[in-house]
């Protein structure tokens, strides 16, 4: 076979991309991403790559255009051979990869193959055509390939370049050299033949009633494991099985073309030498230049260090460099030897919360002696440090991170895949946008889903959002709970994926953490690839062994990078709603909540976005609940126990719903009393925790289970609910006893705040008001300020504890409402009065790719405006995205709120948008935004 390059970590920064596979442009770097294929079954299509990839094929068959990236069944769908999966039951209409569990839910039917009962069984083609200028010839041509699954055979102009021996596993990148294979100034052609898996799994028992048993999570034998691929493909509890198993190109495909000389794998280290202390900076680059001629060549590497999103001095420098003929030569660039590697007064980069996220640009070029480019590369960096240490806390190992030698608590919690690996650059930074916005700092990429493409990595450098990144192994197919140690059968293949992977991200400032996988671990020479190839080349973050208290590591094996202690993490839940005091007890115990990094709640969608992901609303009235068996395939049947509690919960606390649009609203209560448990119970011990980590923060699909915002980006009241418990200064009621505490998340003092209570009955009567002045913080920790125990004690029924922390200059920077009941009776709120709010537009701006406006919502009643949920609407529907600052908050009595909203102006239709303000007491009313309104 053709020679096979070592794929470079990063590459040029993309100068086009054209529709149509175009490639022209004299004596420039340039990498064109080829989009436009057709595709097509080798079922029908018979002739071998050397004929489809010949200029002059013609084939007989009808292709399916369609667009790279693309899975095959993305690509079928998009041309209407099946539905879309991620609606109502359109997933039983399609044929699974297994034969048995096709035959046991009648799914051949659906083949749209004729005599293939399977269509997923043989490979796929993939063609395309582009052309490259005869003003190229004789320079370098790659294809690159950042990512297909599960096996790939490829092909240009007739000749193969490499064969599915070579091209292996999901998360490996494949850098193909097509120098003499590529013709100047005529039409090229590219086949890939995709493989699927080489084991497709055997899904378990699909999800068809509202509430059923719990899903076995990468089926009953959790045999997906044999493979090195997205494991949740198969089915897990919060996902139906992808029938294709997402076979197919599913990253993009690149063609580059440059000189002679190339640069490699460039690995860029910082370091702040005199910690505490920031006002210096190192800078080290590691890279490599291959010659691929055979004659020496004579050339210089110049780099270019400036800031990317701050204004700030560039520095450029240059150093000689000679290459051998048919070589590779390692270069090594220092602050010991370049003073313009050592930067004073650096910006640093800082998580979501505790700074700014300042990002510099790098650029590497090499010129040959008459200062011709033979090529270039830039990238994104930050300067920062990123450590961990271990503390036991009775008996319990807690991990800790620190960021710039500052301790860092993690909010945050898993990412997983788009259930057919949709996402792209735009909805990755829709998503870390919301998770910023929610005050998250941590993202978890999960280890039964994919290491993502490189676009999440950008948004989560931009957003300050700090990544915990597990490998391709889960309990569930490597042998804690089911599966096999032995799995995935191939080490190599597994091995080259690492490798791979490590090289692609660990430039990234926002990579904080590698792990060995979830709630279980790889056999010891898988184990040992992991970490040696992390610690040899990365070597400037930890790994943990799991992400997971369960993975109990046999004697002799190493432990975490690099203090060889346990990970110090723990899962385990609890995943079904819990009363919020139940958080504090499993807080104030410690044990596993001394760093816990799965918990979560169902957290339905609000209606807004149900009616979608459960387009037969009707309830089914045999049922307990208002729900029917969609909703049992969107996910509401991974265990009755988790919903049972949910939904008997609600009833228990706000009586039964009147109507669909009532439940759902009820549900919301649920949601954001759940979620603001979960992270006030940590903050109240935020010097004596690690972090809280939900189980999760997104889905794969339209879901009602697990989400901090729905698939349609419609986030649900639990977001909000984080976003006011983990905000930088905030004010809280500790249910443990009963005490108003400020959290300060910050490393800084908060100055001199006034804390005030105050409590009012279901009419809307203040009760009671405390204030505490001179509250302050010196740096990040808690602070109790006024006990409320005696007096709630006194207080018979439901009450709202209204609380607000004001800074010197009175101005309320937290705000935060509880409605409480001794019994947890809250029905007394179905029959709360009615009010009215008014709504002034403060300001708008206009961005380059964001709409803001800032308004002020007044409660000017002598009632208290409960559970107020502004919404932005264009042409008639809702914007999702909006990141608004605040919702689902509750006025007290001549109470106001100052909030904005942010929208990406490729969501907003044409004209200005309106603002709906509705709540649970109030009456709806339209803003016009266009001038100042009441």
């Amino acid at each position: 076979m053709k020679r096979l390059l070592q794929a470079s970590a990063f590459l040029l920064l993309i100068n086009f991309i054209f529709s149509a596979n175009v490639f022209a442009q004299k004596g420039v770097i340039k990498q064109v991403k080829l989009i436009n294929f057709d595709l097509q079954s080798s079922s029908l299509v018979k002739e071998a790559g050397v004929d489809i990839s010949s200029p002059n094929y013609h084939s007989a068959i009808y292709w399916f255009p369609v667009k790279v990236p693309s899975t095959i069944l993305t690509g079928l769908v998009a041309n209407h051979i099946y539905p879309e999966p991620y609606q109502g039951l359109n997933n039983m209409l399609i044929p699974d990869a297994s034969d048995q569990f096709n035959k046991e839910y009648n799914l051949e039917q659906y083949s749209y193959l004729p005599n293939s009962p399977n269509p997923w069984k043989k490979p796929y083609w993939y063609r395309t055509t582009f052309k490259v200028s005869a003003e190229d010839k004789g320079r370098r041509f790659q294809l690159i390939f950042k990512g297909i699954n599960y096996r790939a055979a490829v092909w240009v102009n007739g000749k193969q370049i490499a064969d599915s021996t070579q091209m292996a596993g999901m998360f490996e990148e494949f850098n193909l050299d097509v120098s003499k294979e590529i013709v100047a100034g005529k039409e090229n052609v590219l086949a890939v033949e995709i493989y699927p898996l080489d084991y497709p799994g055997y899904p378990a028992k699909e999800q068809l009633q509202a509430l059923g048993p719990f899903y076995e999570n990468g089926g009953p034998t959790g045999d997906i494991g044999k493979n090195v691929t997205m494991l949740c493909s198969v089915g897990w509890d919060w996902m139906p099985p992808v029938r294709d198993r997402n076979m197919g190109i599913w990253q993009p495909v690149y063609l580059r073309t440059t000189g002679a000389v190339t640069i490699g794998r460039p690995k860029l280290v910082t370091d702040l030498p005199k910690l505490p202390d920031t006002s210096v900076a190192k800078v080290s680059l590691k890279l490599s230049l291959s010659n691929n001629t055979s004659e020496s060549k004579n050339g210089k590497l110049t780099v270019t260090i400036k800031p990317e999103n701050f204004t700030g001095q560039a520095i450029q420098f240059s150093k000689a460099e000679n290459v051998a003929g048919n070589s590779t030569a390692d270069v090594e660039l220092n602050s010991d030897d370049i003073s313009a590697l050592v930067i004073h007064q650096p910006h640093l980069w800082w998580p979501n919360g505790y700074g700014k996220a300042n990002l510099y640009k790098i650029h590497l070029q090499y010129t040959n002696e008459a200062g011709g480019v033979m090529d270039d590369t830039s990238f994104v960096f930050g300067i920062r440090t990123v450590s961990s240490k271990t503390t036991m806390v009775n008996g319990f190992v807690r991990r800790d991170f620190y960021v710039n030698g500052k301790r860092v608590h993690l909010n945050g919690g898993a990412w997983v895949p788009d259930m057919m690996v949709n996402r792209d650059s735009a909805r990755y930074d829709y998503e870390l946008h919301l998770c910023r916005n929610a005050n998250v700092n941590l993202v978890r990429v999960w280890g039964g889903g994919v290491t993502p493409p490189d676009a999440f990595w950008n948004a989560a450098d931009r957003y300050g959002l700090m990544v915990w990144s597990d490998f391709w192994v889960t309990g569930d197919t490597q042998g804690e709970f089911k599966g096999s140690p032995d799995w995935p059968l191939e080490s190599n293949v597994f091995v080259k994926n690492v490798v791979s992977t490590i090289y692609r991200i660990r430039n990234h400032p926002s990579l904080l953490v590698w792990t060995g996988g979830n709630e279980g671990h790889a056999r010891k020479e898988l184990y040992d690839a992991m970490r040696d190839n992390v610690i040899a080349l990365d070597g400037t973050r930890p790994f943990i062994p799991s992400s997971s208290g369960f993975a109990k590591l046999p004697a002799g094996w190493k432990g975490s990078y690099p203090d060889n202690m346990l990970s110090g993490v723990y899962s385990s839940g609890p995943y079904a709603w819990r009363d919020p005091k139940v958080y504090y007890k499993l807080v104030d115990a410690g044990r596993d909540w001394v760093f816990k990094d799965e918990t979560g709640i169902p957290s339905q969608p609000p209606y807004t976005t149900l009616a979608r992901t459960v387009q037969n609303l009707v309830w089914d009235t045999k049922l307990p609940f208002p729900l029917n068996n969609t909703w049992g395939y969107h996910d509401a049947a991974t265990g009755a126990a988790r919903y049972d509690n949910y939904y008997l919960e609600m009833v228990k606390r706000y009586d039964t719903a009147a109507s669909m649009l009532n439940f759902s609203d009820k549900m919301q209560l649920m949601n954001y009393v759940g979620y603001q448990g979960i992270f006030e119970a940590a903050g109240h011990k935020l010097n004596e925790t690690g972090g809280v980590m939900l189980w999760k923060l997104n889905s794969a699909l339209p879901s009602v289970v697990w989400q901090i915002y729905d698939w349609y980006l419609e986030p649900n009241a639990g977001y909000y609910a984080l976003q006011n418990a983990c905000e930088p200064v905030h004010i809280q009621f500790n249910q443990d006893d009963s005490t108003a505490a400020v959290i300060n998340r910050r490393h800084r003092s908060t100055g001199n705040l006034t804390a005030e209570v105050s409590i009012y009955n279901v009419k809307s009567q203040l009760l009671k008001s405390l204030k505490a002045d001179e509250v302050k913080l010196d740096s990040a920790g808690t602070k109790e300020v006024i006990p409320l125990k005696e007096i709630l004690a006194d207080i018979k029924g439901m009450v709202f504890v209204v609380l607000n922390l004001k800074n010197a200059g009175g101005k309320v920077i937290s705000h935060n409402v509880y409605w409480l009941s001794s019994n947890s009776n809250f029905r007394p709120l179905n029959k709360m009065p009615g009010t009215k709010l008014e709504t002034k537009v403060l300001s708008s701006e206009k961005g380059k790719s964001d709409d803001k406006w800032t308004l002020q919502i007044t409660n000017n009643s002598d009632k208290i405006a409960f559970f107020v949920r502004p919404q932005l609407i264009s042409n008639g529907d809702e914007v999702m995205p909006s990141y608004w600052t605040n919702n689902y908050f509750t006025l007290a009595p001549h109470e106001h709120v100052t909030l904005s909203v942010t929208a990406p102006i490729a969501k907003l239709e044409k004209g200005t948008p309106t603002v709906l303000v509705e709540g649970w007491n109030v009456e709806k009313k339209t803003v016009n935004l266009s001038a100042n309104t009441k």
